[in-house]
């Protein structure tokens, strides 16, 4: 969940670019974000500044006869306060939270 306080981060994500951006609209709260042309890259604009999101595709995770699709995801806030940065992140972690049980 959230754990990063800062304006800029990274993380990884087990999916495909494909999943990422079939995500992303709901992850965004629907705030439409913009996909750069010609880059991995997203612009979501928030209630108080905006989020560039960019990312890379990295060699698949493999466990035993198990391959995992792997990103390495940038996020990078401008001119959001930290409590717009908290509240955002709450809703895209839970939106892309996956598991079973």
């Amino acid at each position: 969940m959230i754990t990063e306080q800062s304006e800029r981060f990274e993380r990884e994500y087990g999916c495909t670019d494909r999943e990422w951006l079939r995500w992303m609209p709901g992850a965004t709260g629907g705030r439409a974000p913009e996909l750069q042309p010609g880059a991995s890259a997203l612009e979501v604009p928030l209630d108080e500044g905006l989020l560039r999101l960019r990312w890379q595709v990295l060699p698949p995770r493999v466990i035993a006869l198990a391959r995992i699709p792997r990103l390495a995801v940038a996020f990078a806030f401008e001119g959001a306060s930290l409590q717009t940065r908290l509240k955002f992140m709450r809703h895209f972690d839970l939106f892309l939270q996956r598991g079973g049980g």
